[in-house]
């Protein structure tokens, strides 16, 4: 090989060396870039820690009974404008709410028109709805003793107005075929797959009119309607039960018994309503059989006209589910606790929630203070002395 041939072989030798480097370069920054816009794109996060997995995340909020009692009705009125206007009842949680992906609550009245009434057969103008789904609220379950408050014209426009409103439900169906298509609930998001289940102890001795369906709880059509929500590859499903003894603070033995059989069958999530008054939380993770599951027996009143003793409030369960590589799990699971303030205001009674963890933000008088202090300290004793894995979140 001649001088000139070796040196423009060494030439071409330094050239490709380079390009390569440039190449790899290129390569890296192009892959960091994408990284980078999927962290920003989405809730995905990129762990580099443990070999580049993918870890999707979702948060639940679950929400107690949204009731509607003829003061809520006549404070939400406005005279003037001849509407109701139930936004200033949420306005304060609405940061807590609409922070989750999925807030969940329980509908318990019905949309049914005028004549609008509380206790004992409750229908609440559709405001109210609207209220809810401003405020963050994305999801209504409607199975529960006063389903049929209005009988069938209740149930079917309660129905209607949801679905005007394009707020997801389950619980309460027009007929067989509206239940066979839309009794499991199915929420999406990031790669997660959440069912819900909704289901009642009774309606106040008023039968659903056929062919309308209310979820009755019945041990054989809930472990039927778990087994058919497994060819749906849930990653989590979510049973809400309708059940209990009004004003206790204790879930009785067959409640205890109930649930579990549920959680046998495959639910991970129960959530109770019905009680009015907050009941103990469990979050319960069983390495033995590899079983990670919830139990929220009551989350007590989210808004409603009841001021006895432990009824004024309720609280709000916030779980966030990881999955990684299609693994599910909870990763946390806390509370807030809430409490219903009514003020009177050149004599018109206003309702407003007051999450318990922005308190201090609240004019309130001395009556008021001393109302809130017992909930708060009622709700304290009780579950942090019942509650399994479950804190309440203060900050």
């Amino acid at each position: 090989m001649n001088k000139f041939a070796s040196h423009f072989s060494l030439c071409l030798i330094v050239f490709f060396s380079a390009s390569s480097c440039l190449i790899k370069k290129e390569q890296s920054f192009i892959k960091k870039e994408q990284q980078n816009l999927l962290i920003a794109d989405s809730d995905t996060i990129i762990d580099k820690t443990i070999n580049n997995k993918v870890t999707d995340s979702v948060t639940l909020l679950f929400i107690g009974d949204v009731m509607g009692h003829d003061s809520q009705i006549e404070a939400a009125f406005d005279k003037d404008k001849k509407t109701h206007d139930y936004q200033p009842v949420f306005k304060n949680v609405e940061s807590i709410i609409k922070k989750a992906d999925f807030a969940i609550a329980n509908l318990e009245v019905t949309l049914a028109g005028k004549p609008y009434k509380g206790y004992p057969q409750f229908s609440s103008p559709d405001e109210l709805a609207i209220a809810c789904k401003e405020s963050g609220i994305d999801v209504l379950v409607t199975a529960n003793n006063h389903s049929c408050d209005r009988r069938k014209k209740g149930l079917l426009r309660t129905k209607k107005i949801l679905d005007s409103l394009k707020i997801p439900h389950t619980g309460t169906f027009k007929d067989l075929d509206d239940r066979k298509k839309n009794n499991l609930l199915v929420l999406e998001k990031n790669n997660i797959k959440i069912g819900i289940l909704n289901y009642t102890y009774g309606t106040n001795g008023i039968p659903a009119t056929k062919p309308t369906i209310v979820n009755l709880i019945d041990t054989s059509l809930i472990f039927s309607d778990i087994n058919n929500s497994k060819k749906d590859s849930l990653d989590k499903l979510v049973v809400f039960l309708h059940w209990g003894k009004e004003y206790e603070s204790h879930p009785s033995s067959k409640q205890v018994q109930l649930a579990q059989m549920i959680i046998d069958k495959g639910a991970d999530i129960i959530i109770g309503s019905h009680p009015h008054v907050l009941q103990r939380m469990e979050f319960i993770n069983d390495t033995t059989i590899d079983k990670e599951y919830v139990i929220s027996y009551s989350l007590g009143n989210f808004v409603s006209a009841q001021r006895t003793r432990k009824r004024d409030g309720g609280a709000m369960l916030e779980i966030k589910i990881l999955k990684e590589d299609s693994k599910s799990i909870i990763k946390s699971c806390g509370y807030y606790l809430t409490w219903v303030n009514i003020t009177n205001d050149q004599n018109k009674k206003k309702f407003e929630i007051i999450p318990v963890i922005d308190k201090e933000q609240f004019i309130l008088n001395e009556k008021q203070k001393n109302k809130l202090d017992i909930f708060i300290d009622d709700s304290r004793k009780l579950l942090e002395k019942e509650n399994i894995n479950v804190k309440e979140i203060k900050n």
